[in-house]
């Protein structure tokens, strides 16, 4: 995903250990979604019930719950002034 190599890239130049640790500590979470869809809240920039967020560290990752599978719309900084048109659906 784009958001997360992003994300690795931006820490990695200050230490690529820790780039590394988030991103995957971020893919730990996203891991997680599968077996607990509804774990996260209601992303209020869209509020569908299917559309949520989990934070981590300061990162929130947006996904979509749909029919057979849990999709990443994506990986945001918290304070990015997210509106609805910038969340890919």
């Amino acid at each position: 995903m784009r958001d997360l190599r992003a994300i690795f890239d931006h820490i990695a130049i200050d230490s690529t250990t820790q780039a590394k640790t988030v991103t995957e500590k971020i893919g730990a979470k996203v891991s997680v979604l599968e077996k607990l869809p509804r774990i996260g809240k209601i992303t209020p920039e869209l509020g569908d019930p299917n559309v949520r967020e989990i934070p981590i560290y300061t990162y929130r990752i947006l996904y979509e719950i749909q029919a057979d599978n849990v999709e990443v719309l994506a990986i945001i900084h918290k304070r990015r002034d997210t509106k609805p048109e910038d969340i890919d659906r």
